[in-house]
């Protein structure tokens, strides 16, 4: 089976993390770029990193890489990549999106405009016609320029790996679920300890917890734009990736995952969207305001993505906000908080430094995923009664 070079985006800030879930998927990392992280794998491997990758925003299969600082350049470099053993006669295939960095050419627009033409070019050379119905399975195309290299590739995915299908209504400032999960990931949580998120909004982060639990795959139920890419992948290897992913599946298993959310709409919405991914048996959805934020366990984690106030009429509310976050994280006095915010006084207000603080890019906001360790649970001795 041949072999591509994929590339898998990421948050700016959590590439460790990815490097990570791909490897632990079995395939060999080729380079970690700020944002992204390139791997290599076969027809095998975009089903399986479509459906398993927690962290990825979506996969890319590279098609081109060249040098260009003029638009003929960029047409050059287009023409010369063999779009023909991608794309099939039928195929509709399109610019889908350009992104330029610290290069030459910068315009999105002209950028697409210019690649497609030379698609064309080289289309037509290869299938001697003039012109193409693109009336079949769909190969939408993204550039990235940076310092005037340009890297081409086929998305594979289509919509975001973010969209796993069970949030249908979000709160106000949701969270995204590769950045939830991406999170969760960074800490030292695991199935066996208390998790709580106090402003849980429609349950993302609880969701995504309960879905690492129970080892359920994101992109288990969704579907994909190369799923119709029967010239490059047989179909068979999505459904034998669908099936690996099923046997791996384990809801019957013991968690105490909690979200509380003061809004009582909202917290109906986070139990659907729970149903939606297969874990409402696992979660505790509560309404409850964050004063009464209490624990009888005396261990347990905090991870969650409080207010920001992007609205200047919230912005006033925000010191007395993580002022009352400081009050909650003083009773759970032995447990570690994970807050993942854009508000720079968050520590003042809190009343207590950060042990951890890791700069993440939230799309183009910059958060601080701040980290307040509490001591380690004494060692638990196995009991066979238990």
């Amino acid at each position: 089976m041949e072999t591509y070079e994929l590339i898998a985006p990421c948050h700016f800030g959590l590439e460790a993390v990815l490097k990570k879930e791909i490897y632990d998927l079995g395939y060999e990392i080729t380079k970690v770029e700020d944002g992204r992280v390139t791997f290599e794998g076969d027809a095998e491997a975009v089903c399986r990193a479509n459906i398993f990758l927690r962290t990825a925003e979506r996969i890319l299969l590279k098609a081109g890489q060249f040098h260009a600082e003029t638009f003929e350049e960029l047409f050059q470099g287009i023409k010369g990549i063999p779009w023909e053993t991608y794309i099939p006669e039928d195929g509709k295939f399109w610019v889908a999106k350009a992104s330029s960095i610290k290069s030459k050419l910068f315009s999105p627009s002209d950028i697409q405009s210019v690649a497609k033409k030379a698609m064309v070019e080289r289309m037509k050379q290869k299938y001697h016609k003039e012109w193409f119905s693109e009336n079949g399975a769909e190969f939408p195309l993204r550039l990235f320029l940076m310092k005037d290299e340009v890297t081409a590739a086929i998305d594979t995915s289509g919509d975001s790996l973010h969209k796993r299908g069970y949030r249908t209504l979000a709160s106000k400032a949701p969270i995204t679920e590769t950045l939830a999960a991406a999170l969760i990931l960074l800490t030292p949580w695991k199935q066996d300890r208390i998790l709580v998120d106090p402003f849980c909004g429609s349950g993302t982060f609880p969701i995504e917890a309960a879905m690492i639990a129970a080892n359920i795959a994101p992109g288990m139920n969704r579907s994909f734009t190369a799923e119709n890419w029967t010239n490059l992948i047989p179909r068979q290897l999505w459904y034998d990736a669908v099936e690996e992913a099923d046997e791996l599946v384990n809801t019957d298993i013991s968690v105490d995952i909690q979200g509380y959310d003061l809004d009582g709409e909202i917290v109906k919405a986070a139990r659907e969207n729970a149903k939606r991914a297969g874990v409402e048996t696992l979660i505790h959805f509560q309404q409850r305001p964050l004063h009464q934020l209490s624990h009888p366990k005396k261990y347990g984690f905090v991870i969650t993505n409080p207010p920001y106030g992007e609205r200047l009429e919230e912005k006033e509310a925000l010191p007395g906000l993580y002022k009352e976050i400081g009050e909650a994280l003083k009773r759970l006095d032995c447990w570690s908080a994970y807050l993942i915010t854009s508000y720079e006084d968050a520590e003042r207000y809190i009343g207590r430094k950060a042990d951890k603080n890791r700069k993440i890019y939230n799309g183009m906001l910059k958060t601080y995923f701040y980290q307040f360790l509490g001591p380690k649970p004494p060692k638990r001795h196995s009991n066979p009664s238990n």
